[in-house]
């Protein structure tokens, strides 16, 4: 199961992370975002160790959705040393998010 992402920890967790850090920003309702959750929890196992991988309940925590943007959900943003190197909004094969935490690796 991916990490849950809030509000109170994301600095800690996502800004200051020595690894790159994948961000699934998601809300309940909404039939895309359980689509992509459970290949983010994919993710999270196989990337253990070299990779951060998370979700972000946009309706609990709206301070970084708002920060980066994010209109739509699933909108996955990847990390690197604190800033935003890429981004997928809407569903996409697991291979795509992998292609993206692979390159900021």
């Amino acid at each position: 199961m991916a990490l849950e992402i809030t509000d109170a920890n994301f600095d800690e967790l996502v800004l200051k992370s020595d690894k790159p850090v994948l961000v699934d920003f998601w809300a309940a309702w909404c039939g895309p975002c359980r689509m992509v959750g459970p290949i983010v929890d994919e993710i999270h196992a196989e990337y253990e160790g070299k990779a951060i991988v998370g979700k972000v309940d946009v309706d609990a925590n709206q301070e970084f959705a708002a920060k980066y943007g994010v209109r739509n959900i699933p909108t996955v943003l990847i990390f690197k040393n604190g800033e935003v190197v890429d981004k997928q909004v809407g569903v996409a094969p697991k291979n795509v998010y992998t292609g993206k935490i692979d390159a900021a690796i």
